[in-house]
Parts: C-alpha cells; sequence; structure tokens
C-alpha cells in the first residue's frame, strides 16, 4: 500500500501535529491557548471546544496587528516628544514592523489550524 501524506498549510505551525494524526487537536488547543491571555485560558469553555479557542485567538491577534500597526504608524510623530535618542526610535520602528510581519504570520496559522479543526482544512 502506498504511503499517503497529508498536505498542509506552509502556514501551519510547527507545535501542532499534522490535521487527522493521533491527539492532533491538542496539540492545536495547546499551541491557540499561548496565544491569549491567559486568564481566558482557563475558560472552560475555551478548553472544551478547540474550534471556540481558535476563534478567540483568531480575534486576539488581530487585535494584536492593530496595535502593532498603530505603534508604527505613531512612532516617528511621538517617540521624539518621550525624549528618546533617534537611535532608539528607528530601533523601535524596525521592532514594530518586525513584530506586524510575525503577527501577520501567526494570523495564517491560526486561520489554517481553524480551518482544519472546523472541517475545512486538510485531515478533514
Amino acid at each position: 500500500m502506498p504511503l499517503t501524506t497529508t498536505r498542509i498549510s506552509p502556514d501551519w505551525p510547527c507545535q501542532v501535529k499534522t490535521p487527522g494524526s493521533y491527539d492532533w487537536e491538542r496539540s492545536a488547543a495547546k499551541w491557540l491557548r499561548e496565544l491569549i491571555p491567559a486568564r481566558y485560558a482557563s475558560y472552560p469553555a475555551l478548553i472544551r471546544h478547540p474550534v471556540l479557542l481558535a476563534r478567540h485567538a483568531q480575534l486576539q491577534v488581530q487585535q494584536e496587528i492593530r496595535v502593532a500597526r498603530t505603534a508604527l504608524q505613531t512612532a516617528r510623530a511621538e517617540l521624539p516628544m518621550l525624549g528618546l535618542p533617534e537611535s532608539v526610535i528607528e530601533h523601535t520602528i524596525k521592532l514594530y514592523a518586525a513584530e506586524v510581519m510575525q503577527l501577520q504570520h501567526i494570523a495564517r496559522s491560526v486561520r489554517a489550524v481553524s480551518d482544519a479543526l472546523v472541517g475545512r482544512g486538510p485531515g478533514r
């Protein structure tokens, strides 16, 4: 019998097992819980329903993207008023830009996991 593989998104998080494999949903829930504030991670509804957890993680990451974009867009105008040296301001702008990129990648990863959990992705 030929070996078959499940094709997953390049955005699939390495911390989450391949959809359809043993215990993959548990690994997905563990990874998703790391993306939300700790107080939410203990709510029974989020623990029992990984799809609900994925939805909350999507909202959380979207909000973090908005915050990082705002910080990036306002840095050049607001940071000099705090008395910061130009080198620190430039470093901070690069930091915010990198964070936006990283958060966008995480958002794509959360979307891939969410799709798999609800049956729209690989393994379902």
